[in-house]
């Protein structure tokens, strides 16, 4: 008598993957739809030799839909979604390896990986000079205002000028990478009058000007490792004739006369002589003396 067996294959083994922490870097700059990790790396086996059936997760809050898997029986993880250093950083994924599809009302045996992945921010923005302000919602472009300082005529300051809102300053956006930043004058200053130290900003004088024309100075700050990646600021230098003495006001007291009842708006009055005058509160400069 002959007897056949056939040994029916249990389902009672769980998938296994090979690594079940790991650890990315991915650059910020990294282009949509890159294999971030291959298959074979996350690949499961399963002892039962059933097909396994993956899903990834994200489970940090505003991360969500930058990474993905090729398919359900594919685990390879890929860039779906363009990356932004200034929003998150780092991230975490926990990829599930089933035996059975979702949803599936099968015994399902799972396992899972987590893969921690960092964010390596890139060198992709030009100097910013300060202060700036943004103008979109992702903080990633900021514009300055120009810079405004002032000279006397025939007259050579020694010291660094003292231009509004503030001294000649930019930094590397890319705050991690903080690239070295040199200055120059590249346009608006024909005669040469005007210097700018390249290490820190400060812009001084080399002669005198001789004419009460501004100059419209047009400074550049470059990144040292990377010429390409520059930006330029205007510099209004008005040139004015020295002021030599303060403006005075021409009366130590003023007296005024108001009527009750009177809208807002309406003219204060001389108190004394004419009430029908508006009080008027003048100064002079002697430095003007026919003004």
């Amino acid at each position: 008598l002959e007897i056949h067996v056939t040994i029916l294959n249990m389902n009672d083994n769980s998938p296994v993957f090979m690594q079940t922490n790991l650890t990315k870097v991915v650059p910020e700059d990294t282009k949509v739809n890159a294999t971030i990790l291959a298959r074979e790396n996350l690949s499961a086996s399963d002892a039962d030799l059933d097909i396994i059936f993956y899903e990834l997760t994200t489970i940090v809050p505003g991360t969500e839909g930058y990474f993905a898997i090729k398919g359900v029986n594919n685990p390879e993880i890929y860039l779906q979604k363009a990356l932004n250093y200034e929003k998150f950083n780092s991230t975490t994924l926990v990829l599930y390896a089933r035996d059975r599809p979702v949803g599936s009302i099968d015994t399902t045996n799972t396992a899972t990986a987590t893969i921690n992945i960092v964010i390596e921010q890139a060198d992709n923005r030009p100097p910013w000079f300060l202060p700036c302000n943004f103008i979109n919602t992702d903080k990633s472009i900021c514009i300055s205002s120009p810079y405004i300082g002032r000279v006397n005529i025939s007259e050579m300051s020694k010291e660094p000028l003292i231009l509004e809102p503030g001294p000649i300053y930019a930094i590397d956006p890319d705050y991690s990478l903080n690239e070295k930043i040199v200055y120059s004058i590249v346009d608006g200053d024909p005669d040469h009058v005007f210097s700018v130290d390249a290490d820190t900003g400060n812009l001084t004088m080399n002669k005198a000007a001789t004419s009460l024309d501004s100059y419209q100075l047009q400074i550049m700050a470059t990144q040292v490792n990377n010429i390409q990646k520059y930006s330029i600021a205007s510099v209004e230098i008005k040139v004015i004739k020295k002021s030599n003495y303060p403006p005075y006001f021409e009366s130590s007291i003023y007296n005024g006369r108001v009527f009750v009842g009177l809208v807002p708006g309406s003219f204060v009055f001389q108190d004394g002589g004419d009430p029908s005058t508006p009080l008027m509160i003048t100064a002079a400069d002697d430095d003007f003396p026919n003004v």
